[in-house]
């Protein structure tokens, strides 16, 4: 599978180990950055271009996930869903990996780099890539409901305030 990682400089230290164990579980791995430590660097571009390549290459028909983290994880989830087709998870124990991917077939993750061990978050991310979608109907239809909005504004036969 190829996973598409992004994070800033609080998540470079579990961006750096993350890479190579997912090399090593056989993973193709592609980093979008940063390639080094500042301060003083953005989230958002790295995740964008994380999520943007996910989509891309799941229209493409490859196997491919995101994963992005920062300090938190919420500001890198908040650009990730910016991108058309994410629906981006933010993970913070193994049920919520788990279930990111079973209901909401959730196609990119995010972590607080700091607020979990290393081990916690690899934990994580290897139990998102683990679990497939359920393709329960009731999941598939909220799915859908969500791909709806996204594209026009509202949900046929449902109330959407404008």
């Amino acid at each position: 599978m190829r996973i598409h990682i992004a994070t800033d400089h609080a998540g470079l230290e579990l961006s750096q180990f993350l890479q190579d164990h997912l090399r090593a579980a056989g993973h193709d791995v592609v980093d979008h950055g940063p390639a080094e430590y500042d301060a003083l660097d953005d989230y958002p571009a790295f995740c964008i271009n994380a999520a943007k390549a996910v989509v891309r290459d799941q229209q493409a028909g490859v196997d491919a996930l995101g994963v992005v983290f920062g300090g938190s994880g919420n500001g890198e989830q908040i650009a990730a869903n910016k991108v058309v087709g994410v629906r981006a998870a933010l993970v913070w124990n193994l049920s919520t990996a788990q279930l990111a991917r079973q209901h909401n077939d959730a196609n990119v993750i995010s972590i607080g780099a700091r607020q979990h061990s290393i081990d916690e978050a690899v934990s994580f991310i290897d139990a998102f890539i683990a679990e497939p979608f359920s393709l329960e109907e009731r999941h598939a239809r909220r799915i859908a409901q969500l791909a709806e909005f996204e594209a026009t504004g509202t949900i046929a036969g449902k109330h959407v305030d404008a």
